[in-house]
Protein backbone atom coordinates (compact mmCIF):
# COMPACT_ATOMS: atom_id res chain seq x y z
CA UNK A 1 0.00 0.00 0.00
CA UNK A 2 1.39 3.49 -0.96
CA UNK A 3 -0.52 7.17 -0.50
CA UNK A 4 -1.99 6.71 -3.26
CA UNK A 5 -4.38 3.96 -1.93
CA UNK A 6 -5.99 5.87 0.41
CA UNK A 7 -8.08 8.32 -1.50
CA UNK A 8 -8.99 5.37 -4.25
CA UNK A 9 -10.41 3.30 -1.04
CA UNK A 10 -12.08 5.72 0.06
CA UNK A 11 -13.80 6.36 -3.64
CA UNK A 12 -14.61 2.61 -3.80
CA UNK A 13 -16.01 2.21 -0.67
CA UNK A 14 -12.96 -0.29 0.86
CA UNK A 15 -12.49 0.32 4.32
CA UNK A 16 -9.00 0.60 5.48
CA UNK A 17 -7.48 -1.07 8.34
CA UNK A 18 -4.61 0.31 10.53
CA UNK A 19 -3.07 -1.31 13.82
CA UNK A 20 -0.61 0.43 15.79
CA UNK A 21 3.12 -1.12 16.48
CA UNK A 22 6.23 -0.22 18.37
CA UNK A 23 8.61 -3.10 18.06
CA UNK A 24 10.23 -5.14 15.77
CA UNK A 25 8.88 -9.11 16.27
CA UNK A 26 5.44 -7.74 16.20
CA UNK A 27 6.40 -6.01 13.56
CA UNK A 28 7.46 -9.20 11.65
CA UNK A 29 3.50 -10.62 12.23
CA UNK A 30 1.84 -7.73 11.28
CA UNK A 31 3.94 -8.10 7.59
CA UNK A 32 2.78 -11.20 6.85
CA UNK A 33 -0.52 -10.38 7.51
CA UNK A 34 -3.53 -8.82 5.71
CA UNK A 35 -3.50 -5.41 7.45
CA UNK A 36 -3.12 -2.38 5.30
CA UNK A 37 -1.03 0.09 6.75
CA UNK A 38 1.06 0.34 10.30
CA UNK A 39 1.29 3.66 13.16
CA UNK A 40 4.25 3.83 15.43
CA UNK A 41 1.76 5.86 18.12
CA UNK A 42 3.22 7.45 20.90
CA UNK A 43 1.01 5.35 22.65
CA UNK A 44 3.88 3.21 23.00
CA UNK A 45 4.81 5.89 26.21
CA UNK A 46 2.07 3.96 27.83
CA UNK A 47 1.58 0.32 26.19
CA UNK A 48 5.61 -0.23 26.18
CA UNK A 49 6.59 2.36 29.01
CA UNK A 50 4.23 2.30 31.39
CA UNK A 51 3.30 5.97 31.42
CA UNK A 52 -0.07 7.25 32.19
CA UNK A 53 -0.21 10.01 28.94
CA UNK A 54 1.62 9.89 25.68
CA UNK A 55 3.40 13.14 27.00
CA UNK A 56 6.17 11.63 27.67
CA UNK A 57 7.12 10.00 24.41
CA UNK A 58 10.13 12.14 22.64
CA UNK A 59 10.82 12.34 19.32
CA UNK A 60 14.37 10.08 20.38
CA UNK A 61 11.96 7.79 21.51
CA UNK A 62 9.19 7.53 18.57
CA UNK A 63 12.58 7.49 16.13
CA UNK A 64 13.80 4.32 18.01
CA UNK A 65 10.50 2.41 17.66
CA UNK A 66 9.42 3.82 14.20
CA UNK A 67 12.99 1.83 12.99
CA UNK A 68 12.35 -1.06 14.51
CA UNK A 69 8.87 -1.42 13.29
CA UNK A 70 10.48 -0.01 9.52
CA UNK A 71 12.65 -3.29 9.84
CA UNK A 72 9.93 -5.77 10.65
CA UNK A 73 7.61 -4.43 8.11
CA UNK A 74 9.83 -2.94 5.62
CA UNK A 75 6.99 -3.66 2.90
CA UNK A 76 3.86 -2.20 4.63
CA UNK A 77 2.81 1.68 4.82
CA UNK A 78 4.37 3.37 7.65
CA UNK A 79 3.17 6.38 9.57
CA UNK A 80 5.06 7.54 12.60
CA UNK A 81 3.18 9.74 15.37
CA UNK A 82 5.08 13.54 16.04
CA UNK A 83 4.76 13.55 19.88
CA UNK A 84 4.37 16.15 22.41
CA UNK A 85 5.19 20.06 21.39
CA UNK A 86 7.85 18.28 18.68
CA UNK A 87 5.89 20.34 16.30
CA UNK A 88 4.66 23.49 18.36
CA UNK A 89 8.09 25.24 18.94
CA UNK A 90 8.71 26.73 15.51
CA UNK A 91 8.91 25.41 11.70
CA UNK A 92 12.26 24.48 12.18
CA UNK A 93 12.50 21.91 15.46
CA UNK A 94 9.30 20.94 13.95
CA UNK A 95 10.83 20.19 10.40
CA UNK A 96 13.64 18.46 12.26
CA UNK A 97 11.36 15.84 14.22
CA UNK A 98 9.80 15.04 10.77
CA UNK A 99 13.58 14.50 9.57
CA UNK A 100 14.13 12.24 11.87
CA UNK A 101 11.16 10.05 11.73
CA UNK A 102 11.08 9.60 8.30
CA UNK A 103 14.88 8.77 8.36
CA UNK A 104 14.64 5.85 10.68
CA UNK A 105 11.83 4.76 7.80
CA UNK A 106 8.35 6.12 8.27
CA UNK A 107 7.00 7.24 4.89
CA UNK A 108 4.41 9.52 6.74
CA UNK A 109 4.13 11.25 9.65
CA UNK A 110 0.88 11.95 12.19
CA UNK A 111 -0.36 15.11 14.29
CA UNK A 112 -2.75 16.06 16.35
CA UNK A 113 -5.25 18.98 16.43
CA UNK A 114 -5.76 21.81 13.95
CA UNK A 115 -5.26 25.14 14.88
CA UNK A 116 -2.04 26.29 14.81
CA UNK A 117 -0.79 22.88 12.57
CA UNK A 118 -1.74 24.90 9.54
CA UNK A 119 1.57 26.30 8.69
CA UNK A 120 3.38 22.98 9.27
CA UNK A 121 1.12 20.53 7.58
CA UNK A 122 1.64 22.71 4.50
CA UNK A 123 4.81 22.41 4.71
CA UNK A 124 5.03 19.21 4.95
CA UNK A 125 3.08 18.87 1.89
CA UNK A 126 5.03 21.12 0.07
CA UNK A 127 7.97 18.60 1.02
CA UNK A 128 6.84 15.99 -0.39
CA UNK A 129 5.89 14.59 2.88
CA UNK A 130 2.53 12.70 3.12
CA UNK A 131 0.44 14.13 6.87
CA UNK A 132 -2.17 12.14 9.04
CA UNK A 133 -4.63 14.91 11.08
CA UNK A 134 -6.07 13.70 14.47
CA UNK A 135 -9.07 15.12 16.10
CA UNK A 136 -11.49 13.88 18.68
CA UNK A 137 -9.60 12.96 21.28
CA UNK A 138 -6.33 14.23 21.29
CA UNK A 139 -4.23 12.10 23.87
CA UNK A 140 -1.09 14.75 24.02
CA UNK A 141 -3.86 17.46 25.23
CA UNK A 142 -5.29 15.11 27.65
CA UNK A 143 -4.80 17.70 30.47
CA UNK A 144 -6.71 20.33 28.66
CA UNK A 145 -9.66 18.49 27.50
CA UNK A 146 -10.08 16.84 31.54
CA UNK A 147 -9.01 13.08 30.61
CA UNK A 148 -9.63 10.39 28.08
CA UNK A 149 -13.35 11.67 27.26
CA UNK A 150 -15.74 11.62 24.16
CA UNK A 151 -15.69 14.41 22.14
CA UNK A 152 -17.76 16.56 20.19
CA UNK A 153 -20.97 15.74 22.50
CA UNK A 154 -22.31 19.50 22.24
CA UNK A 155 -23.40 21.33 19.22
CA UNK A 156 -20.85 23.58 19.39
CA UNK A 157 -17.50 21.40 19.80
CA UNK A 158 -18.96 18.96 16.77
CA UNK A 159 -19.35 22.30 14.77
CA UNK A 160 -15.40 22.88 15.82
CA UNK A 161 -14.55 19.66 15.03
CA UNK A 162 -16.31 19.76 11.56
CA UNK A 163 -14.65 22.95 10.81
CA UNK A 164 -11.06 21.51 11.80
CA UNK A 165 -11.54 18.48 9.94
CA UNK A 166 -12.26 20.66 7.12
CA UNK A 167 -8.96 22.66 7.92
CA UNK A 168 -6.81 19.81 7.75
CA UNK A 169 -8.20 18.12 4.30
CA UNK A 170 -7.67 21.76 2.67
CA UNK A 171 -4.14 22.48 4.15
CA UNK A 172 -3.46 18.73 2.37
CA UNK A 173 -3.62 15.87 5.23
CA UNK A 174 -4.07 12.99 3.14
CA UNK A 175 -6.46 11.41 5.51
CA UNK A 176 -7.60 12.21 9.65
CA UNK A 177 -8.34 10.06 12.46
CA UNK A 178 -11.39 10.63 14.38
CA UNK A 179 -10.83 9.37 17.98
CA UNK A 180 -13.55 8.67 20.15
CA UNK A 181 -16.19 11.20 18.87
CA UNK A 182 -20.06 9.91 18.00
CA UNK A 183 -20.69 7.86 15.33
CA UNK A 184 -22.96 10.30 13.82
CA UNK A 185 -20.70 13.16 14.14
CA UNK A 186 -17.84 10.87 12.33
CA UNK A 187 -20.66 10.00 9.60
CA UNK A 188 -21.15 13.44 9.17
CA UNK A 189 -17.51 14.66 9.09
CA UNK A 190 -16.85 11.10 6.46
CA UNK A 191 -19.19 12.27 3.92
CA UNK A 192 -17.88 15.98 3.84
CA UNK A 193 -14.51 15.58 3.55
CA UNK A 194 -12.55 14.23 0.61
CA UNK A 195 -10.05 12.72 1.71
CA UNK A 196 -10.41 9.25 3.94
CA UNK A 197 -11.39 9.05 7.98
CA UNK A 198 -9.92 6.49 10.13
CA UNK A 199 -11.86 5.84 13.46
CA UNK A 200 -10.92 4.48 16.97
CA UNK A 201 -14.13 4.73 19.18
CA UNK A 202 -16.34 6.99 16.08
CA UNK A 203 -18.35 3.92 15.37
CA UNK A 204 -18.74 2.35 11.71
CA UNK A 205 -19.64 4.82 9.06
CA UNK A 206 -15.46 6.43 8.97
CA UNK A 207 -13.59 4.73 5.98
CA UNK A 208 -11.21 2.91 7.93
CA UNK A 209 -10.41 1.41 11.37
CA UNK A 210 -7.52 1.56 13.55
CA UNK A 211 -6.55 -0.30 17.10
CA UNK A 212 -3.70 -0.42 19.25
CA UNK A 213 -2.01 -4.02 18.89
CA UNK A 214 -2.01 -4.76 22.39
CA UNK A 215 -6.15 -4.34 22.64
CA UNK A 216 -7.23 -6.32 19.79
CA UNK A 217 -4.77 -9.21 20.84
CA UNK A 218 -6.11 -8.92 24.79
CA UNK A 219 -2.55 -8.45 25.77
CA UNK A 220 -4.43 -4.95 28.17
CA UNK A 221 -5.85 -6.05 31.04
CA UNK A 222 -6.10 -3.19 33.53
CA UNK A 223 -7.86 -0.93 30.94
CA UNK A 224 -10.86 -1.82 28.41
CA UNK A 225 -12.20 0.77 26.09
CA UNK A 226 -15.25 0.49 25.00
CA UNK A 227 -14.82 0.55 21.24
CA UNK A 228 -12.46 -2.27 21.56
CA UNK A 229 -13.05 -5.77 20.05
CA UNK A 230 -10.60 -8.65 21.28
CA UNK A 231 -9.55 -11.13 18.81
CA UNK A 232 -7.66 -12.87 20.96
CA UNK A 233 -7.25 -13.48 24.83
CA UNK A 234 -3.24 -13.31 24.56
CA UNK A 235 -2.70 -12.19 28.14
CA UNK A 236 -4.43 -15.39 29.45
CA UNK A 237 -2.76 -17.22 26.53
CA UNK A 238 0.77 -15.97 27.23
CA UNK A 239 0.38 -17.00 31.15
CA UNK A 240 -0.59 -20.21 30.24
CA UNK A 241 2.30 -21.02 28.01
CA UNK A 242 4.44 -19.51 30.95
CA UNK A 243 2.80 -21.68 34.02
CA UNK A 244 3.45 -24.45 31.53
CA UNK A 245 6.85 -23.79 30.91
CA UNK A 246 7.38 -23.36 34.70
CA UNK A 247 5.55 -26.70 35.69
CA UNK A 248 7.53 -28.76 32.88
CA UNK A 249 10.90 -27.06 34.57
CA UNK A 250 10.16 -27.93 37.81
CA UNK A 251 8.97 -31.74 37.12
CA UNK A 252 11.72 -32.55 35.15
CA UNK A 253 9.65 -32.52 32.16
CA UNK A 254 11.70 -30.06 29.61
CA UNK A 255 14.17 -29.87 28.51
CA UNK A 256 14.08 -33.35 26.45
CA UNK A 257 16.67 -35.03 24.72
CA UNK A 258 15.09 -33.56 21.56
CA UNK A 259 15.97 -29.96 23.15
CA UNK A 260 19.93 -31.15 23.59
CA UNK A 261 23.06 -30.98 21.82
CA UNK A 262 24.93 -34.31 21.27
CA UNK A 263 28.46 -34.76 21.78
CA UNK A 264 30.66 -33.92 18.53
CA UNK A 265 31.43 -38.09 17.18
Amino acid sequence: MNIKHFQRMKQTGEKITLVTCYDYWSARIIAQSDIDCVLVGDSAAMVMHGQRTTIPATVELMATHTRAVAKGAPSKFIIADLPFLSYRKGLIQAMEAVEQLLQAGAQAIKLEGADGNEEIIRHCVKSGIPVMGHLGLTPQSVHQLGGFRVQGKEETAAKQLQAHALTLAECGCFAVVLEMIPGALAEHITAALPIPTIGIGAGAHTDGQILVLQDLLGMTTDIEPTFVKKYLEGAALIKEALNQYHQEVKQKVFPKQQHTYENAA
